[in-house]
């Protein structure tokens, strides 16, 4: 009977899990969305780039999603399982909520060892990836954002002007550019046409102008003017030409363990290093923590509805987050052990999910609820009362 029974819980979990994964991570996909959508629109960069980019974003939202998604499932399943009295029929036949655990749990290591895979592995190597490709689609696209009878400046220090331009061949006719890179010699090139080209090595784009002339003002010469056939402007798309930087979120946990041990890391970011080491386990635990704590408040929600499952999860995640984001800020100003700071928001609600499912398996009432329904009561009195008069 019990391998009914479990699988019968199995079937009812992994439906509204997979919608709540795919609804939260569209939600959180949705602002980035927007901007590489822009990317696409304005910029005219490759559609299979932005999807590839997408790609590299998935698991670190995924790691967020999963447990979200997992608690929704939890508080949904019981929730109609309690709503239909099929609870209480499990509980005639001798089943307690402890005998529905092993299922659920089952599904919860199984939520966690995939979260933590995704955090260990994925998400470094998707940001790395991702910043990559970023990198390598501007250094490409990057006379993209050049705009007709527009003054461009996406390039820091320079302001650029062209009457024409032609996107296939990505020459420029009628070019004013206001170079103010070193604000002592500020200067002026107006030339009659350009074109322009990405150095991938020096991490630059190169501007070739022909047939113009440079204004140029300075304090010890006074006005200069050049006359040119031909020139070459080069403009950094970054000034230090350096690698892409690759923070805490990005290192695998190899490197965080050897940032934090080299001599030359201040204690600032061996505190970073630390917090990431330890945030890569308690944040994929979370799932088991929300088997304990969505069980007994998806029986307790009774025949509140979907909604109502929705809005508790919601609460819940709410409050995980806010806990998990002032532990990580205590942690960094050294007022908690990297320890705690990554693993005190699952040890909180692991002691209040173990004592939501004593009390629910016990079958007694818990204050909070009992608060709660005598609080919704006297408001639907008070609403039957206004309609009344």
């Amino acid at each position: 009977m019990n391998r009914t029974l479990y699988r019968y819980i199995l079937k009812e979990i992994p439906p509204p899990f997979f919608l709540g994964v795919a609804t939260f991570t569209f939600v959180l996909l949705m602002g980035r969305l927007l901007r590489l959508t822009d990317m696409v629109v304005t910029k005219g960069v490759p559609l299979g780039d932005v999807i590839r980019m997408i790609l590299y974003l998935l698991p670190s939202f995924l790691l967020v999603t999963i447990p979200m998604a997992f608690l929704l499932a939890i508080l949904l399943a019981f929730g109609r399982l309690s709503g239909d009295s099929e609870i209480v029929a499990m509980k005639a036949g001798g089943i307690s909520l402890y005998g529905l655990l092993p299922p659920v749990l089952s599904l919860a290591v199984l939520t966690y060892l995939a979260g933590a895979y995704i955090n260990v592995f994925a998400v470094p190597e998707g940001n790395t990836a991702f910043k990559n490709l970023l990198i390598q689609v501007v250094e490409d696209r990057v006379s993209l954002g050049v705009k007709e009878k527009v003054f461009n400046d996406d390039f820091p220090g320079i302001v650029m002007y062209c009457d024409r331009y032609d996107e296939p061949t990505q020459v420029m006719t009628g070019i004013m550019i206001q170079d103010e890179r070193d604000p002592l010699e500020p200067s002026t090139i107006i030339a009659a046409r350009g074109a322009i080209h990405a150095d991938h090595g020096t991490r630059s784009v190169r501007l070739h102008l022909a047939d113009g002339s440079i204004h140029r003002t300075s304090g010890r010469e006074g006005y200069r003017l050049v006359q040119f056939s031909d020139y070459d402007l080069h403009m950094n798309l970054n000034q230090d030409a350096q690698p892409v930087k690759r923070n805490e979120q990005d290192m695998s946990l190899a490197e965080l363990r050897a940032e934090w041990n080299s001599p030359s890391t201040d204690d600032k970011r061996k505190q970073e290093m630390r917090l990431e080491y330890h945030r890569r386990f308690s944040l994929p635990f979370a799932c088991l923590i929300f088997a304990l704590v969505g069980m007994p408040l998806g029986i307790q929600n009774r025949r509140s509805g979907k909604a109502a499952g929705f809005a508790v999860s919601i609460f819940l995640l709410l409050v995980y987050y806010i806990i998990l984001s002032a532990a990580k800020t205590l942690g960094e100003k050294h007022l908690l052990s990297p320890f705690l700071a990554a693993w005190i928001p699952n040890l909180l609600f692991l002691c209040g999910g173990i004592y939501l499912f004593r009390k629910t398996a016990a079958e007694e009432s818990i204050p909070l609820f009992d608060f709660l329904a005598r609080a919704t009561s006297w408001v639907r009195r008070l609403t039957r009362k206004g309609d009344g008069r």
